[in-house]
């Protein structure tokens, strides 16, 4: 401790700017050397032993120090014992207590990340005055974030799973997580397909999980339609269906199935071929088999193109889903001798597609097609479609 001066007034300008300096290091060792008695009558549980609840408001009371202040002292006491270097150059007089105070904020917010860049520091608090230092530790403090973040994302995109997996009911569940770029991906892909449901139709009774379901086999339908896609096995990849001449002649008896998630309806079998490309396979007794013709695509893409020009979106009375959406459905299906051409062919969005063949009619009257509910009553008519040359 510094010895009283008889009179500081008496001091040279030198003496009096040593005798504060001395003063400042003083200071300074005394509070590292309170903040480690405090530190350790907390660890003794002295406060309990006067009947407070903390230390902080044991300190507040028997030094008549307000208790925010108590609560800063108590804090940086238990932050030093875990901040060697910090606490060693405020002994010593080479760090001020408000720096020692902000290089504790700055370990709350990281320890680990702290305990590493310590030293650096401690030593950026012994050379910069305050205002730098704390422009310093936001530096620290953005950098140290960043690495963080970029850690975290890491961890997040190595965890990315996705595992479609088929049901014994045929139903197929997704399992997995994304990270957040794939996930943001799926998200803005998804709103987009539904949004532009929901500004194309008038009426939807599916709920929000259905349409989001829809919209996701959407996408996928749409980019199996793409011409640039990449081969696979010397094609381009596609959905198979494999069904027998009972199933497509709608016979009792008949076999549909999906490549890779088993068995459906002869109904649906008939439904996706009606705007396919086909291939006969016939096969001997034991299903080995024996000739396999070429893939012919039963609607042209010339053809569609008409159809699209003479219905201009989907024919169901009410729709208005745009022919992009839709399928090229065979009024006579084409399995039972029905001609692929614009008289035997109307365009169908999916979700009515299945409609039709689930019961409701279609009929083509002086070239254009007529609803009917399945008990046989009309649908209400739309706009006429435009005529083709």
């Amino acid at each position: 401790m510094c010895s009283p001066a008889p009179d500081v007034r008496s001091l040279s300008d030198a003496s009096l700017c040593e005798r504060l300096d001395a003063l400042e290091r003083t200071i300074r060792a005394t509070e590292a050397e309170r903040a480690r008695c405090l530190a350790e009558a907390e660890r003794r549980g002295l406060h309990a032993r006067d009947g407070h609840l903390s230390a902080a408001a044991w300190l507040a009371a028997r030094h008549a120090i307000p208790q925010g202040t108590a609560e800063g002292r108590v804090r940086v006491a238990r932050a030093l014992e875990e901040m060697p270097r910090v606490a060693e150059a405020l002994a010593r007089g080479g760090i001020a207590p408000a720096a020692a105070e902000a290089l504790v904020r700055a370990r709350e917010a990281e320890p680990d990340a702290f305990a590493r860049s310590e030293e650096a520091l401690v030593g950026s608090a012994r050379s910069l005055p305050h205002r730098e230092l704390r422009a310093t530790l936001d530096r620290w403090r953005q950098q140290v974030d960043a690495e963080t973040a970029a850690r975290d994302e890491a961890a997040r995109h190595a965890r990315r799973r996705f595992t479609p997996v088929v049901g014994l009911d045929g139903m197929v569940r997704a399992e997995g997580e994304l990270d957040p770029e794939n996930g943001q991906y799926l998200i803005t892909a998804l709103r987009a397909k539904v949004d532009a449901w929901a500004r194309t139709l008038t009426e939807d009774e599916r709920t929000p999980s259905q349409r989001r379901a829809d919209a996701l086999g959407e996408i996928c339908r749409e980019w199996l339609d793409l011409a640039d896609r990449p081969t696979l096995g010397g094609e381009r990849p596609h959905v198979v269906v494999t069904m027998d001449l009972q199933a497509l002649r709608a016979r009792s008896g008949g076999r549909a199935v999906l490549e890779d998630v088993g068995p459906i309806s002869a109904e649906t079998a008939r439904r996706l071929a009606c705007d396919a490309s086909v291939t006969r396979v016939i096969t001997d007794a034991r299903s080995v088999p024996l000739e396999v013709g070429r893939a012919t695509k039963v609607v042209s893409p010339a053809l569609r193109r008409a159809l699209a020009i003479r219905d201009g979106r989907c024919a169901f009375p009410g729709c208005e889903r745009p022919p992009g959406w839709c399928d090229a459905h065979h009024v006579k299906h084409w399995a039972d001798g029905g001609e692929t051409g614009l008289s035997n062919l109307v365009l169908l969005c999916r979700p009515h597609h299945r409609v039709i063949h689930r019961g409701f009619g279609v009929a083509m009257v002086d070239g254009l097609p007529v609803f009917r509910r399945p008990n046989g009553i009309p649908l209400a008519d739309r706009s006429p479609p435009l005529a083709v040359a």
